[in-house]
């Protein structure tokens, strides 16, 4: 999954680039975007590697594209549209707001909102233009004008929900209705995260609290700070967070909201050979999932063993035991995954 990363310029949003990726920000590719693979870490995964020991020891983690877009501009805002258009392609948003030398977070997150409705105005306006002109034909098959008409019904109820500063995501659009949509990749259809990019000072809650009703993830971290520590030996490191009283760094946790937010999961695959986290979305089937291990898989799926981490770590990490206290569960291809579950695909040869 695809998700970009966006926030009006001076955020900080190529430092948070940098500091979740690793990879420097390219000059080169600032009007375009920058695209970064980021493993999503997880412990449940690192504690069941230890156990197995497979031949592959490091466990090989689910993985998260992070796009970095070009900075909105807050006075010449023209532009704004085309470099919102760079993140129509992600999956999800994650709105970088400046918390180290601003406090007014809700105000800024209300400016990037009125951004994305009024470009996604745009694309419905022009579609909705076009529908209306195919529609004066009528030389016509029946379906195609049917269809024409209710992709035109829809688009005006979304227009006027954008229209009234309302989200097309706030009008609870049925998986056909989405369908119909998902080519214009809506920008306020997508899940949002927002991670206030503060200083060393951390944010009371009480603060947060309004931009948490507006918004349904809000992270907070210090990427500047934490991005200078990375790069500091580990005993040089461990001397300078003892100082700023930190007991761990946020990295992790971040890119664990961010993946959460984004309405994904995880089920974990174990082996011989390796083990492994897979990425697939909430509400998904274990044929869906057997899909992401191989298409070979989905085809000739025949059933799956399943059983949770939290069962799973109640009997040693033992398949053996599991089985025996009849926690591993047998499961047919409507079953929906769990996160956390650790599954094995049984398929016909």
């Amino acid at each position: 999954m695809k998700v970009g990363l966006v926030g009006f310029a001076g955020s900080g949003k190529s430092t948070v680039f940098e500091w979740l990726s690793g990879e420097r920000p390219d000059p080169a590719k600032v009007q375009q975007g920058q695209t970064a693979m980021v493993d999503v870490p997880d412990d449940r995964l690192r504690a069941i590697t230890a156990r197995y020991r497979p031949k592959k020891p490091e466990p090989v983690f689910a993985k998260l594209a992070l796009l970095d877009t070009p900075g909105l501009l807050t006075e010449e805002r023209k532009d704004n549209p085309r470099r919102l258009a760079i993140i129509r392609e992600a999956g999800a948003i994650v709105v970088v707001l400046d918390g180290f030398s601003r406090r007014d977070w809700v105000e800024q997150w209300r400016r990037f909102r009125e951004e994305c409705l009024l470009a996604d105005l745009e694309v419905v306006s022009n579609r909705m233009s076009r529908l209306e002109l195919q529609l004066k034909k009528r030389a016509r098959p029946p379906k195609e004008i049917e269809a024409d008409e209710a992709e035109l019904r829809l688009l005006q109820r979304i227009g006027q929900a954008l229209e009234q500063g309302q989200p097309a995501s706030a009008l609870g659009l049925n998986p056909d209705e989405e369908k119909m949509v998902r080519s214009f990749q809506l920008l306020t259809l997508k899940p949002e995260i927002v991670l206030i990019n503060r200083g060393e000072t951390p944010i009371p809650e009480p603060e947060l609290a309004e931009l948490k009703r507006l918004s349904p993830t809000v992270l907070h971290a210090p990427a500047k700070l934490e991005l200078e520590l990375q790069a500091l030996p580990e005993d040089d490191r461990r001397v300078f967070m003892q100082e700023l009283g930190l007991q761990q760094l946020q990295r992790e946790e971040v890119i664990r909201g961010i993946f959460y937010g984004a309405g994904r999961q995880v089920f974990f695959t174990v082996g011989e050979d390796e083990c492994r986290s897979w990425a697939i979305p909430v509400g998904a089937t274990v044929l869906e999932a057997a899909a992401c291990i191989h298409t070979d898989l989905a085809e000739k799926f025949v059933r799956a063993n399943v059983i949770s981490y939290a069962d799973f770590l109640a009997c040693g990490y033992s398949e053996k035991e599991a089985k025996t206290r009849g926690l591993m569960r047998t499961e047919g291809k409507t079953y929906i995954v769990q996160d956390g579950d650790i599954i094995h695909i049984l398929a016909s040869s």
